[in-house]
């Protein structure tokens, strides 16, 4: 069983245009990751090159420390599951499951037809006259029941109601449970999955922006509320991410760590402190500022 994915230094071009720069990125197995970013920041672009669907322009991409790009025996312990169109696909769920058993050993075909009828969904019925929520099913379908030590889902959840990727989310964190792989969920429904991350990998502009434990990363913001003129007080000269104001009270989102004397004083002065969420984190983290958008 694999126990890490690592590229390093990693960079993309693609023609004249330098996609990537400079990626450098670590997995390990029993982790589920969030890899987040705007559009164009460079997700997928990652996620095709750990799937060898391309080759970095520079850098290394390894499992284990062996080199990934067209190693047969490594590629196989790849999967990347991404949003098809299945417009003109005439073969039922079933029957694409029965294929991917042929060159996948570990598929698990049981599982495949169980997680189809959690979802609802009918697995004899024609792909293309399944809605985008069905076929989303099973492609879901597909890369849980496949086993694959490595299991990308880039947004995946594409066309699903909520039920169904409320079901999803909690398949992903049963299977992380029944076997040791690494998960990487691309998405921008962060305010959704945030809850499935044990580390984010933030992408901006072709690069890595962070990797951090989520739990580290909510860290680096607060919120505090009380009424107006006290926490105008103490946020005076922090780097606000938001304010809001219900009458009398006021709530600041701001960016930063607390230190043991902020504590003190929020004691002091009676206001109330809350983590802040990972996309409010996310979004001001990566928002561009007017010199660079000039």
């Amino acid at each position: 069983m694999s126990k890490t994915l690592q590229l390093d230094k990693v960079s993309l071009n693609i023609k004249k245009d330098r996609i990537l720069e400079d990626i450098t990125i670590k997995m390990e197995t029993g982790k589920v990751y969030g890899l987040i970013g705007r559009n164009g920041a460079g997700k997928t672009s990652i996620l095709s090159l750990i799937a060898s669907f391309r080759k970095p322009s520079s850098g290394t991409l390894a499992i284990d420390g062996v080199d990934l790009y067209e190693n047969a025996d490594l590629m196989d312990k790849v999967d990347f599951l991404y949003e098809v169109d299945y417009s003109d696909e005439y073969d039922s769920p079933r029957k694409m499951f029965e294929m991917t058993k042929r060159y996948k050993e570990g598929f698990d075909m049981d599982y495949a037809l169980e997680l189809m009828e959690g979802f609802g969904a009918d697995a004899d019925k024609p792909l293309h006259k399944m809605s985008k929520g069905q076929q989303a099913a099973t492609n879901a379908s597909i890369g849980l029941a496949s086993n694959s030590p490595i299991t990308i889902f880039d947004e995946v959840t594409n066309g699903m109601d909520a039920p169904s990727r409320e079901y999803f989310y909690k398949q992903v964190l049963a299977a992380r449970e029944k076997m040791t792989r690494i998960f990487i969920l691309s998405t921008h429904i962060v305010s959704e999955m945030d809850y499935l991350f044990d580390e984010v990998i933030m992408i901006h502009q072709g690069r890595v922006k962070l990797q951090e434990p989520l739990d580290v990363l909510l860290e680096r913001g607060f919120r505090v509320s009380g009424p107006e003129e006290k926490v105008a007080q103490f946020t005076d000269g922090m780097d606000l991410l938001s304010t809001e104001r219900l009458g009398p009270i006021r709530s600041d989102m701001v960016l930063g760590r607390l230190s043991e004397e902020q504590l003190k004083e929020i004691d002091r002065l009676y206001l109330d402190i809350s983590t802040v969420k990972l996309q409010d984190l996310f979004i001001r983290l990566t928002e561009e500022k007017e010199e660079e958008r000039g």
